[in-house]
C-alpha cells in the first residue's frame, strides 16, 4: 500500500513538472518586439518629443499627449509581446489620443480580459474612450465589451473580429485588415460580421498583412506584405483618427 502510494505521489509530481514544463516552453514561445518598437520606446521616453510623455507601469505602457482628444486601451494580439505595437500607438499619441497597450499574461488576452478596468482608471478627463485590439486581442476587447458597464464610444478591431454579440450595442466599430493578411480567417470574419453593429466601418489595407499591425517581423503563416510596415501603420492610424473624427 506505502510503495503505491509512493508510486502515486512520484507520477503526480511528474505529472506536474511537466506540465510546468510545458507552459514555460508555451510561455516563452511568443513573436518578440523588434528593434523599431524598442528604439519607438527610447525616443517616447528620452526625447518626449511632440508633446507625448511615454510612461511604463503596472504591465502597461502609456503614452499621454499633453491635449488629450480621446483614450485608446489596446489589447495586443496573441503570443505577441504587447510592445511590439508601441509604433501606431506612439503615431496615435502624437495626433492626440491617449493610448494604454496592455501586457498580458503568457502574452495571451483571453487570460486577462478584464484588464480594462485597470487602465481605464489611468487617464483622467477624457471625453471620448475607445477599445480595441489586434487579432485575438481584438476579439477579447470585444467580449469585455460584451459584458462591461464601462461606457465607450467605440470599438477597433484589427486583423480581427468578434464572437460576442454586439449588434445591440450603441457603439461605433471600425474593423480593418491586410489584403494580404493569410493569418486571419475570413470564413470566420464573415460569418461574425453579423455581431458587429449595422454601420460598422470596414477598412481593407491594399498590400498589408497580419503582422505588420505590429512591429515583430514575420508571422507564421502570414502572406508576404507588398507595402511597407511604416506604410500600413500610417494607414492604419489615419483610419483610427477618421473614424475617431480626430483631425
Amino acid at each position: 500500500m506505502k510503495k503505491r502510494l509512493k508510486k502515486a505521489v512520484i507520477a503526480a509530481a511528474a505529472i506536474a513538472a511537466l506540465c510546468c514544463g510545458g507552459i514555460a516552453l508555451y510561455a516563452g514561445d511568443y513573436y518578440h518586439a523588434d528593434e523599431t518598437a524598442a528604439m519607438t520606446i527610447q525616443q517616447a521616453e528620452l526625447l518626449k518629443e511632440d508633446g507625448v510623455t511615454a510612461e511604463i507601469t503596472d504591465n502597461m505602457i502609456i503614452f499621454r499627449p499633453d491635449e488629450i482628444k480621446a483614450g485608446f486601451i489596446f489589447y495586443p494580439g496573441g503570443k505577441v509581446e504587447y510592445t511590439a505595437y508601441v509604433p501606431v500607438a506612439y503615431q496615435l499619441a502624437q495626433n492626440g489620443v491617449a493610448c494604454i497597450i496592455t501586457e498580458m499574461p503568457l502574452n495571451l488576452a483571453v487570460m486577462d480580459i478584464d484588464t480594462a478596468d485597470k487602465a481605464y482608471e489611468r487617464i483622467a478627463n477624457v471625453d471620448k474612450w475607445y477599445i480595441g485590439g489586434h487579432s485575438l486581442g481584438g476579439s477579447m476587447a470585444a467580449s469585455y465589451l460584451e459584458s462591461t458597464g464601462t461606457s465607450f464610444d467605440g470599438l477597433i478591431l484589427l486583423a480581427s473580429y468578434s464572437t460576442a454579440n454586439l449588434s445591440a450595442k450603441d457603439i461605433d466599430v471600425l474593423s480593418v485588415y491586410g489584403s494580404n493578411d493569410k493569418v486571419l480567417n475570413m470564413k470566420k470574419y464573415a460569418d461574425n460580421f453579423k455581431n458587429l453593429p449595422d454601420g460598422t466601418t470596414e477598412i481593407i489595407v491594399d498590400g498589408g498583412n497580419h503582422a505588420q499591425f505590429g512591429s515583430y517581423g514575420v508571422q507564421d503563416g502570414d502572406g508576404e506584405a507588398l507595402i511597407e510596415a511604416e506604410q500600413q501603420w500610417n494607414i492604419t492610424v489615419n483610419a483610427i483618427l477618421e473614424f475617431m473624427e480626430i483631425q
